[in-house]
């Protein structure tokens, strides 16, 4: 989904093994602000929301301190998290304004700009670039299937139209297409897209975007799943894009220093309590749980509204009440 995933233990010894490894325009390293490849822990931001068409900024105002606090390398905003297909035009644009005055330069923001229109694709990134937006993030058209050939098409026709460096988005979960190797090895010759989060949950997958580096030393490759943070750090990626950072950034942050610094213990204890939060979504019976579970357990932080977007309702007591729950059980709350 949404950089998130009900969590899985692989044993101590697995989680051990991941200890072991180890010309444009545009300026393409603006994504940093040490101008480097991006690494670490970016929380797809959930939109806290008011009313069906009014933003939460208060809520939104908290989230944001919340998650810079923790130590996250940057947030991604209009992503799946963030129910970016199911907010109007006018509401996306006022998350990105409001995000990045709230933000003020503290982290890199990367704005999600898919659309089922081309153009509507090109007109939220200029409004994006022209708001202080680091990055664009991009996946592939949905509703209608498109052919490789057709997608790296409109991936290469798209990009010099977008005036900020590209994150590629691989989320065949919700969009039904894949982004082959083969595409992604020939979009490696466009500078100014740098890198690609990946959702898919195919480790294997991830290992052969990971390659892709020796085409592109610069490019970032992140994992969607929280519970293959490890497994990417073995592979090769270079951080994660993590619903569960909403609720616990800092949670999240330890675990991918103690998988750098090569703390098995500090690895093992975060990876353990990570599994635990997990289990908020597993909560409620429809796909759309991630997302309330992940509203729920802010709004039960006192941190921001948990009303998702239409067509979707709220957690009711039950619900809440077993998310709580899983928080105490961790000592978040």
């Amino acid at each position: 989904m949404v950089g998130q995933g009900d969590a899985r233990g692989d044993g101590v010894a697995a989680r051990n093994d991941h200890l072991a490894s180890r010309p444009t325009e545009i300026d393409t390293m603006s994504l940093l602000h040490d101008k480097s490849t991006l690494r670490g822990i970016v929380p797809p931001l959930v939109t806290p929301l008011a009313e069906r068409e009014r933003l939460d900024g208060e809520g939104l105002g908290r989230l944001l301190e919340h998650v810079i606090r923790g130590g996250v390398a940057g947030v991604f905003i209009l992503g799946t998290t963030g129910e970016a297909p199911s907010l109007s035009y006018r509401l996306r644009r006022e998350m990105i304004a409001e995000t990045l005055r709230i933000v003020g330069g503290r982290v890199p923001v990367l704005v999600g700009v898919t659309d089922t229109a081309f153009v509507e694709s090109v007109e939220l990134a200029k409004f994006a670039a022209e708001a202080g937006a680091d990055a664009a993030v991009l996946t592939t058209p949905y509703y209608f299937p498109v052919g490789q050939t057709e997608l790296l098409a409109y991936v290469q026709n798209i990009t010099p139209l977008i005036p900020l460096p590209l994150l590629l988005y691989n989320m065949p979960g919700m969009t039904k297409v894949s982004f082959a190797i083969e595409t992604l090895r020939r979009l490696t010759e466009l500078p100014s897209i740098v890198g690609i989060k990946d959702s898919g949950g195919d480790l294997d997958y991830f290992g052969r975007l990971c390659e892709l580096k020796s085409l592109r030393p610069d490019w970032t490759v992140l994992i969607g799943p929280e519970e293959f943070l490890g497994e990417a750090h073995c592979l090769g990626g270079d951080g994660g894009v993590h619903g569960g950072a909403n609720v616990a950034p800092r949670l999240f942050v330890d675990y991918h220093r103690a998988l750098v610094e090569g703390d098995v213990d500090g690895a093992e204890s975060a990876r353990e309590r990570i599994r635990h939060l997990g289990e908020i979504y597993a909560i409620g019976k429809y796909a759309s749980r991630h997302i309330k579970a992940t509203k729920s357990a802010l709004s039960l932080l006192g941190i921001c509204s948990d009303l998702p977007a239409d067509p979707f309702h709220r957690f009711f007591e039950p619900e809440r009440q077993r998310v709580a729950q899983v928080l105490e059980r961790i000592g978040l709350r």
